[in-house]
């Protein structure tokens, strides 16, 4: 029903421009109807994440198969993926607030456990001499990502990752998925899900 009522609406058109690619279509939906946000043939931040936690075919074989217009089965992960942005004050900091930029400019990401960096994706991050720092002003330091068959299982593993990562006055959302249980009877009440 998703589909159909977003994308699935535009396929005549794609298909006659040729286009091959990645489409994204964020929306807000309710009892109402569908409200796209953003259409965009892009990968965006965070989401491409997400969608890597949960595509087990190696990314440079389906993005080099999909650029040659081949017809090929993706190989995902059966279940749900939840990601995380990992935050510092610089989030929040003007452009013109350099004293709160420059005191957190290099500081070091640190993991607790640094052999297991499992869904753990850079953003404003450099590496010098083997140390992650952070890099640029954003304030959006990591990305982490979660999978499990069961929005709750993904939950745990996505803050259990979390977990493993020390970085002064981070900062993250907390309630990612936990109102699956509703917010998924509801897309079934609506008709959107199955």
């Amino acid at each position: 029903m998703l589909f159909r009522a977003t994308l699935g609406k535009m396929l005549p058109a794609l298909q006659a421009s040729g286009y091959i690619g990645y489409i994204d279509i964020n929306c807000i939906v309710n009892g109402r109807g569908i409200y796209p946000l953003e259409f965009t043939s892009r990968f965006g931040y965070p989401t491409v994440f997400m969608h890597l936690e949960g595509i087990q075919t190696p990314a440079g074989e389906w993005l080099y198969r999909l650029a040659r217009g081949e017809n090929f089965e993706l190989k995902t992960k059966k279940g749900f993926q939840i990601v995380v942005r990992i935050s510092v004050p610089t989030f929040f900091a003007k452009a013109k607030d350099r004293e709160t930029v420059e005191m957190y400019r290099d500081l070091p990401v640190l993991f607790k456990k640094p052999s297991n960096l499992d869904g753990i994706h850079i953003e404003d991050v450099k590496i010098e001499d083997g140390v992650w720092r952070i890099a640029g002003e954003s304030g959006v330091i990591i990305s982490v990502t979660g999978s499990g068959t069961t929005v709750e299982e993904a939950r745990r593993q996505v803050y259990s990752r979390i977990q493993n990562i020390m970085l002064i006055n981070m900062f993250y959302r907390t309630d990612i998925g936990s109102k699956w249980s509703e917010d998924s009877d509801r897309l079934h009440t609506w008709g959107y899900i199955s």
